[in-house]
């Protein structure tokens, strides 16, 4: 009795040469292989102006809080530290943004490496000999490249971290400031909480969004530049000598 492969066949339906040879080594640049790049650039591109629109949210927002806070000196203090909470919810939904476009851009970093690279200079060989098996498979199942922390530390260094910064130091003058005592432990309570326990919840924060920040890792993005791997840089054309 055939089998189920030999019955569609039999029936006109044998979908085994669906996709073949799209891809050959003799691909010119009119191919599919061509339509597939522009649409992961497409891609990237909305995933990258998500990103700048969150960016650009959150230091409106700041600026906002920060001319507001100063407009007065009987505004409560607190405000600035409620500008921290926002600005870490958007801090979090952009290092979730961040981990989707990092999906595209990948690919993106694949084709440039291993195709275009190759083709403009084959004596250069390929970065990963399996590429096609492993961007084969991230077609068929996509999914993150990097983790939600290492994201979070990504975005805190490109745009947030001078931005929690200017609200501590913002929230540092007016307690010292613009209050009525100039112990910056007394008068940065708020309500029945005491100034030390606020002060040591802010410390905390700040040392976290440092640690996360900073902490020696392997990082995981493909595409994006590390400071790292360009300190020292030289130029090939130039002579130091």
């Amino acid at each position: 009795m055939p089998d189920e492969q030999e019955q569609q066949h039999a029936l006109g339906h044998d979908d085994s040469h669906i996709g073949k040879g799209l891809f050959e080594e003799s691909m010119g640049p009119g191919s599919s292989f061509a339509h597939l790049y522009r649409g992961e650039i497409h891609r990237m591109k909305l995933w990258r102006e998500r990103l700048d629109r969150t960016s650009n949210w959150a230091i409106t927002l700041m600026a906002g809080i920060l001319t507001w806070s100063f407009s007065a000196q009987t505004h409560p203090h607190y405000i600035i530290l409620l500008g921290v909470v926002t600005l870490s919810i958007f801090l979090c939904i952009e290092a979730r943004r961040f981990r989707a476009y990092d999906i595209w851009r990948s690919r993106v970093r694949m084709f440039q490496q291993n195709v275009f690279a190759y083709a403009l200079d084959p004596d250069g060989g390929v970065v990963d000999e399996n590429w096609r098996q492993k961007l084969g498979n991230d077609y068929r199942m996509p999914n993150m490249k990097m983790s939600f922390e290492e994201a979070l530390a990504h975005r805190l260094r490109r745009v947030y971290l001078p931005l929690f910064v200017v609200m501590l130091a913002a929230w540092v003058i007016q307690l010292t400031a613009y209050a009525d005592t100039s112990n910056l432990l007394v008068s940065a309570g708020i309500g029945s909480v005491s100034g030390v326990v606020v002060t040591t919840l802010v410390a905390l924060f700040y040392v976290g969004i440092m640690a996360i920040t900073f902490r020696p890792r392997d990082w995981k993005v493909n595409g994006e530049l590390i400071p790292s791997e360009v300190t020292g840089w030289t130029r090939p054309d130039r002579d130091d000598a």
